[in-house]
C-alpha cells in the first residue's frame, strides 16, 4: 500500500508528462541522489572510490550513449570503444596543446570529436543494416587501433605511445582524490542522463523509436530516416566519446591504445543488452552487473571450491566470469529480451496493485 498514486490527481500536460508522474519516484530519486552526493563520499573507502564506484560511474555514461544508438535506434554497433578512444585522445591533445584549456572544455570538445568520428562511420547505416552494419561499426574499431598507434602526434610523439594527464582542476578545485573524482563522474552522468532522458522523450527520440521499429513504415509518414540514424550517431558518439575521456583523464591516468580495445565496445553491449534495450534506467542496472559481478565471482569462487577440494586460479576466475556473462546474455535474449530495466519495471507494477492480486 506505499506504491500507490491514488488521489495523485494531474491538472495540466505538463504534470502528466513529467519524468517521474508519481510522488513516490519522485521521493526515491531525490533520496538516491542525496545518498549520491552526501553519504557515499562519507561513507565509502578509497579502494570502493577507484575500483567501484568510479568505473560503474563512466561505463554508465557510456552505456547511456551506446543505448540511444542501439536500444533506441535499433542501429547495432561494435565500434563504442573507438568511439571512447577518440574522446579520450583528443581531450587529451587539446588538454595539453592548448594553454589554458579548461578540463570540462577538453572533454567536451573530445566529444565533439567523437561525434565527426560517429556521424562518419555512421554513413552506412543508410545503406545497410543488421549484421552489415555491425561489421561497419566494427571497422571502426580496427580503424582507430591503428591510427592511434601508428599516428604519432595523437600521443603527442611519445615514444613509449602511451599518454598520461595529471594536475586536474576545475573550476581552481582540484580533481586528485577519489572522492573528488568520483563527485566529478557523478555530477558530469547526472546532468548527460537528464539531457539523454528528456531527448528519447522528445520528437527526435520518437523518430529514432519509429525507424527502430520499421524504418520503411517511418519514411513513409514523413520522418527522414538520414537524419534520424545519423542524429543518433552524433548523440550516441558524443556521449560515448565524453565517457571515454573521463576513462582516460579520471579513472585511469595514463593509458595506450589497448585501453580502448574491442573487448571494451563488447562489454558495454553487453551491458546494454542485460540492463535493458530502450531503457536509460536499463544503462545503470548493466554497467553495475558487469562492475560488480567480476568482485562477487573473484570472493564467491574460491568459497564455493574449497569444500568440494578444488582450488579456482586467477585465470579460472576469468574465464568462469566469461562463461556466466556469455550464458547471462544467451538467457536475457530468450527470457527477458528488454533486460533488468524489465524486471524493474514488472516489479514497480506490481506494487502499485499491492496486495490486490488484480
Amino acid at each position: 500500500m506505499f506504491y500507490r498514486e491514488n488521489g495523485q490527481f494531474k491538472t495540466t500536460y505538463r504534470a502528466d508528462q513529467q519524468i517521474l508522474p508519481i510522488a513516490q519516484d519522485r521521493v526515491a530519486m531525490l533520496l538516491l541522489l542525496i545518498g549520491a552526493f552526501v553519504l557515499v563520499p562519507s561513507l565509502a573507502s578509497d579502494y570502493m572510490f577507484r575500483a567501484i564506484l568510479i568505473p560503474f560511474l563512466i561505463l554508465s555514461l557510456a552505456a547511456i550513449g551506446v543505448n540511444i544508438l542501439v536500444g533506441y535506434c535499433g542501429q547495432i554497433s561494435l565500434g563504442s570503444g573507438a568511439f571512447m578512444a577518440v574522446g579520450a585522445y583528443a581531450a587529451y591533445n587539446f588538454h595539453v596543446r592548448v594553454e589554458g584549456m579548461p578540463l570540462l572544455a577538453s572533454l567536451l570538445m573530445g566529444g565533439l570529436c567523437a561525434t565527426f568520428f560517429g556521424i562518419l562511420f555512421g554513413l552506412p547505416s543508410l545503406r545497410v543494416k543488421g549484421l552489415y552494419l555491425a561489421v561497419a561499426t566494427l571497422a571502426a574499431q580496427f580503424f582507430s587501433d591503428w591510427m592511434f598507434l601508428r599516428i604519432s602526434w595523437f600521443t603527442n610523439n611519445s615514444t613509449s605511445g602511451s599518454v598520461a594527464v595529471s594536475n586536474l582542476q576545475i573550476l581552481g578545485f582540484p580533481i586528485d582524490t577519489p572522492m573528488s573524482k568520483y563527485l566529478f563522474c557523478l555530477s558530469v552522468l547526472v546532468g548527460i542522463a537528464l539531457l539523454a532522458k528528456n531527448l528519447v522523450r522528445s520528437a527526435v527520440g520518437r523518430e529514432w523509436m519509429a525507424i527502430r521499429d520499421m524504418d520503411v513504415a517511418a519514411a513513409v509518414i514523413g520522418i527522414r530516416p538520414m537524419y534520424a540514424k545519423l542524429s543518433a550517431f552524433a548523440v550516441s558518439s558524443f556521449i560515448v566519446g565524453v565517457a571515454g575521456a573521463l576513462w582516460g583523464f579520471v579513472y585511469l591516468g595514463s593509458w595506450e591504445t589497448a585501453a580502448f580495445n574491442v573487448d571494451l565496445s563488447f562489454r558495454l553491449l553487453f551491458m546494454v543488452i542485460i540492463g535493458g534495450l530502450g531503457s536509460i534506467m536499463g544503462s545503470f542496472f548493466g554497467a553495475a552487473f558487469i562492475v560488480v559481478l567480476p568482485i562477487i565471482l573473484n570472493l564467491s569462487l574460491p568459497v564455493l571450491a574449497a569444500p568440494f577440494g578444488f582450488e579456482i586460479s586467477t585465470a579460472g576466475i576469468a574465464h568462469a566470469e566469461l562463461m556466466v556473462f556469455g550464458g547471462l546474455i544467451v538467457w536475457f535474449l530468450i527470457v527477458e529480451p528488454h533486460g533488468l530495466a524489465k524486471l524493474w519495471a514488472i516489479g514497480k507494477q506490481k506494487m502499485r496493485l499491492w496486495p490486490f492480486p488484480h
